[in-house]
């Protein structure tokens, strides 16, 4: 199993650097970041210091949006960052939240998902695509390599993600809910005859070393909040008898709204409907030997890669503890001498 770090990039960036230095060293393979640029920094700059300061991590949003960006921007982003530090960028994307909502904007369709998919990826492949009726290409850019994940959580969603996505992003840790929708990514990768085992399915969730089981819940209750933003969106379209677990949608029946100046924030006023159970079954908390248990866990259902938000009060100790323990318990083991 991979290993990422999930950052806001909050002031200064430089405290963005150093974490995404730090879950190098600790073995982290990849750093990821929030993508709304009037509530944080812009990523795509701060990528371009992490990458000339470190030496194998692979940077990429968690994700971006086909709505704030020309998809030719965004891939030429990549393709830029592929040519100044070899191929270590990645690319998480989905109809949008925070980045289009904070301006009074909606997700983008589905559809306009899929074709932004299309452009950036061919573009940052170093390919040629039509786009607006030409076809066009980076005259500059020559084996550029990006893969592109898809996040998702309705029906449709997922369908989108296994038909074309190289990648699945499932931001909760949620067991029930996470192997429904990784049987679901997988059936629509074989339904138009793709590969399933050709699709990365990374789980994205709070990580919180520690045995303060209240401070800790209360430091990561923020995502329940964040989730139930696209729950509700979902309810709002199949309605609550629908296909998508009860584990899921249940929760949300007391939500009142949110606040997207405290998104992502621990201990906003807004999330106070979320309760503990849902807490305990997004995020990873407890000690190390509760992190293993259950990564392991989510290892067996076909996570390949779990991402860990670090928006809370003990981001170094988390990354320590993974980098000493949890990550070597879940590596491969080789020996000098069989």
């Amino acid at each position: 199993m991979d290993f990422g770090a999930v950052l806001q990039t909050n002031p200064p960036a430089s405290r963005t650097v150093h974490l995404a230095k730090l879950a190098e060293q600790h073995g982290f393979s990849h750093v990821w970041t929030f993508d709304s640029h009037l509530l944080w920094q812009e990523p795509y700059v701060i990528y371009s210091r992490i990458l000339a300061e470190t030496n194998r991590i692979i940077v990429g949003p968690m994700v971006t949006n086909p709505a704030t960006r020309d998809w030719t921007v965004t891939a030429s982003h990549y393709a830029t960052l592929n040519e100044m530090y070899g191929n270590r960028t990645i690319c998480g994307i989905g109809r949008g939240d925070s980045a289009v909502r904070v301006m009074n904007g909606a997700p983008t369709t589905l559809k306009t998902l899929r074709e932004a998919i299309h452009v950036i990826r061919e573009l940052a492949n170093s390919r040629a695509v039509e786009y607006n009726g030409a076809q066009l290409q980076f005259p500059w850019s020559v084996g550029s390599s990006l893969e592109v994940w898809v996040a998702a959580y309705g029906p449709l969603a997922l369908k989108l993600a296994g038909e074309v996505g190289d990648g699945f992003i499932l931001q909760m840790a949620d067991l029930d809910v996470a192997e429904w929708m990784i049987r679901s990514v997988r059936t629509a990768a074989e339904n138009v005859g793709r590969d399933p085992a050709s699709i990365t399915f990374c789980v994205a969730a709070p990580m919180y070393v520690g045995d303060d089981w209240e401070h800790m819940r209360d430091q990561c209750r923020w995502f329940g909040g964040m989730v139930g933003n696209h729950v509700a969106d979902i309810v709002a379209k199949y309605g609550e008898d629908s296909d998508v677990p009860t584990a899921l949608t249940d929760y949300i029946k007391a939500r009142e709204g949110y606040d997207y100046n405290e998104h992502g924030r621990a201990g906003n006023a807004h999330t106070a409907f979320v309760p503990d159970e849902i807490v305990d079954r997004f995020c990873l908390l407890g000690t190390a030997k509760d992190h293993i248990e259950k990564l392991e866990a989510l290892k067996a259902i076909g996570v390949d890669q779990f991402a860990g938000y670090l928006q809370h009060d003990n981001k170094e100790e988390t990354l320590r503890v993974y980098g000493e323990t949890v990550i070597p318990a879940l590596a491969d083991h080789i020996v000098a001498k069989a």
